[in-house]
């Protein structure tokens, strides 16, 4: 059985506030059921690793929780996130920019190595 969920944030757009509620509430789910979680996200989803982003974003118009409540939540089920290193320079960024949440900036060659050749992980894409 795998012990360990990696989910990609990668076709996500932070535009569209309905597409960010899932990748989070089910990493918090995966965490709560005592599986490692990693959330990377990268392309347009990095943004969501700014400071300022994610909690002017709402799932659903209306409600008091921000996407950036989301990723505290999935953060304090135990969650890790990390930030894609091409994002940085895509959005003119460092990594003072980045949430607290956010525990560091990863590459390509990560990723590539989690999915191929770790057998103890899952991978979600959104």
């Amino acid at each position: 059985m795998a012990e360990k969920l990696l989910i990609i944030l990668v076709n996500t757009d932070p535009r569209n506030g309905e597409e960010l509620g899932a990748p989070f509430f089910q990493a918090t789910v995966a965490a709560a059921m005592e599986y490692e979680v990693e959330v990377v996200c990268t392309a347009t989803a990095g943004q969501l690793m700014r400071k300022g982003v994610a909690e002017k974003l709402f799932v659903k118009e209306g409600s008091p929780k921000s996407v950036y409540d989301f990723i505290k939540d999935a953060h304090e089920a135990g969650v890790v996130f990390n930030c894609c290193s091409p994002n940085l320079d895509l959005f003119d960024m460092s990594e003072d920019d980045l949430i607290p949440e956010c525990s560091g900036v990863v590459g390509g060659a990560y990723l590539i190595e989690q999915v191929m050749e770790d057998d103890e992980t899952r991978v979600l894409t959104y």
